[in-house]
């Protein structure tokens, strides 16, 4: 536990940094490398479950996706082509690449590496992005980023510390055997409560409507896909026999363990937060 807390306190001052010290190009790089990150240890765990995904390619093709959203912004170039393109590479590939009998695991790991942790994680960029004649300011963008990660990761934290107090009945004993659903309603009560907290503190900001009432009634539906998210990260896992998805963050495990609860948040949040300015 207390690598864990220490590990956390770290991250999330490095985060801060990093947005206080480069803005939005900074958040920007940061989301790109996690998700490449993210993939790396996510082919590994399909390599591990015998699919032979290709690591590399979906890598870059990976990190592409997630930053199309501000190239597209910046430079103007279409963001939509890139998930259609990465298709017909690695579809092209495989055929002389793999044994006839790895074509189609290697084809689907690929390709739904590059659907659930590259374009999911695409919408963080999204959030974070200014447009042209935007309403919101590029540090109300900001906030709004670090409120959608605040809610997901304190919902972990919650949840956690929760179980570990009063948690009884468990959620899904045949896929993460320590999650309890009072750990879960724990969970949703602290992300309602930093929602609240990140609102109040950036009300300069923010868009008016971002109230703290609003932002902890919309901090609960994240909670509660921020769990489903961890759950279908421990099915992953489970699927290769491998307790954690890597070794590089201490008391926590590797990069998909830390943002496996911000994979299927991303888009909830992007699309629960259109409409604020």
């Amino acid at each position: 536990m207390a690598k864990r807390i220490t590990s956390t306190v770290v991250l999330w001052l490095l985060l801060l940094g990093v947005l206080w010290r480069f803005g939005t190009d900074g958040a920007v790089a940061a989301i790109a490398a996690v998700s490449v990150l993210t993939l790396r240890e996510f082919y590994r765990l399909m390599d591990a479950s015998g699919h032979a995904p290709f690591k590399w390619l979906g890598m870059l093709l990976g990190g592409l996706i997630t930053l199309s959203p501000w190239t597209e912004a910046r430079l103007g170039i279409p963001s939509h082509p890139l998930l259609a393109l990465a298709t017909l590479v690695v579809s092209a590939r495989i055929l002389s690449e793999r044994d006839p009998d790895k074509r189609v695991e290697t084809l689907s790991s690929t390709l739904f590496g590059l659907v659930y942790i590259a374009l999911m994680l695409q919408y963080l960029v999204r959030i974070v992005t200014p447009l042209p004649g935007d309403a919101i300011a590029p540090a109300g963008r900001l906030v709004l980023c670090l409120w959608v990660v605040a809610v997901a990761k304190f919902c972990d934290v919650g949840a956690l510390l929760s179980g570990l107090a009063f948690g009884r009945h468990k959620m899904a004993p045949l896929t993460s055997p320590k999650k309890t659903w009072e750990g879960a309603v724990g969970g949703v009560i602290v992300a309602m409560g930093i929602g609240a907290l990140v609102a109040w503190l950036g009300r300069g900001v923010l868009p008016a409507a971002m109230t703290p009432l609003r932002s902890a009634l919309l901090a609960a539906p994240l909670a509660a896909v921020a769990i489903v998210s961890d759950l279908v990260e421990s099915v992953i896992k489970r699927r290769a026999s491998l307790k954690d998805s890597g070794g590089g963050v201490p008391g926590i495990g590797g990069m998909f363990d830390l943002c496996d609860s911000l994979i299927l948040v991303a888009p909830v949040a992007y699309f629960l937060l259109q409409g604020l300015a």
